[in-house]
């Protein structure tokens, strides 16, 4: 299967700022399982644009913008070919859980076995594993299915219910949350209670017309890999309640979301900021033509064409009111 992917990120600055220096990790990953096939990054303001790898072989892309600009539109575009995925067995051997240790002594895990910023266990985490009851018992590979369907129905999915760098304490008191939230807590609750390498996955999701998946298709997408005897790192999906497969398009892994950020920089001047993010990836059977230019959809084509053009000269107060009580009424 082949996927176009397109990815949008639009920031606008109430103030004009005089520099911005930015890192986009939006190249998808090119492993036995996915190959990026072609990836261009465009920036507006134009500049120049370059990449390096990270120790855990994500591609970065960075660039810094020294002149006076009052927005910053970022769009990625991707074509990747997904291999087939392998069907994942419901439950492996009893033994499994010395397969797992013997894997840990003998590799270099510590990275994904450890509390990182978003994983930290809390006291509401403690009480979310005892109600779950998530401890090393049956096998590795059951628990880990166990625990994805558990999270999928004991969280609901509600977009904006937490911030970008909210812990996971807000998710676990309101019982809900997004797709990271989702992704944090069974990183947590794996690698505290159940000491598998667990790591944080983000990307994209292609949401078919006859899949029900609760996440945005408009968004990127994240889930989890765990460490499984004879499989590798399995691909779990919270969120969705699914075993990662080829509509999951993997951008960048690490210990959490503070490692693997879609955009994340800073900007010299004072200004309040206005993100937008747009995602669009639409699925191929066959092989596209490399050397011949993607169909663009017109929809998205419309979106480009209004996240290029300069901000709106900024309002009079009164108006500016007025404008804000009509979008509260909406």
């Amino acid at each position: 299967m082949y996927y176009t992917v397109r990815h949008l990120t639009k920031f606008v600055y109430s103030n004009a700022i005089s520099e911005s220096i930015m890192e986009t990790r939006m190249h998808p990953r090119s492993d036995e399982m996915q190959r990026c096939l072609t990836f261009h990054l465009s920036v507006s303001p134009r500049c120049r644009v370059f990449s390096y790898r990270d120790h855990l072989g994500n591609q970065v892309h960075h660039f810094d913008i020294p002149g006076a600009h009052e927005q910053l539109v970022i769009i990625a575009e991707s074509l990747v070919e997904m291999q087939e995925h392998a069907p994942v067995p419901s439950f492996l051997a009893p033994d499994a859980w010395e397969e797992i240790d013997a894997m840990v002594h003998e590799g270099d895990y510590w990275e994904m076995l450890l509390p990182s910023r978003f994983t930290e266990p809390t006291a509401a985490l403690e009480q979310l594993a005892d109600k779950l009851d998530v401890r090393r018992r049956d096998d590795p590979l059951l628990v880990l299915h166990q625990l994805n369907e558990q999270l999928y129905h004991y969280f609901e999915y509600v977009p904006n219910a937490t911030e970008v760098d909210s812990p996971i304490n807000v998710a676990l008191q309101n019982k809900a949350g997004v797709c990271q939230d989702f992704a944090h807590i069974m990183i947590a609750l794996v690698r505290s209670h159940l000491r598998i390498p667990c790591r944080y996955v983000s990307g994209y999701l292609y949401h078919g017309r006859l899949d029900h998946d609760r996440s945005t298709s408009s968004a990127t997408h994240a889930w989890i890999e765990a460490l499984v005897p004879h499989f590798g790192w399995v691909g779990f999906d919270p969120t969705n309640f699914l075993i990662a497969g080829d509509r999951h398009i993997r951008t960048a892994i690490g210990r959490d979301y503070a490692d693997v950020p879609p955009t994340h920089g800073i900007f010299r001047g004072r200004a309040a900021t206005d993100l937008s993010v747009a995602v669009h990836v639409e699925p191929s059977e066959g092989a596209p033509h490399l050397d011949r230019e993607l169909p663009v959809p017109g929809d998205w084509s419309t979106l480009v064409e209004k996240a290029t053009k300069p901000p709106e000269p900024p309002v009079i107060a009164a108006h500016a009111r007025q404008l804000q009580q009509e979008q509260q009424q909406q």
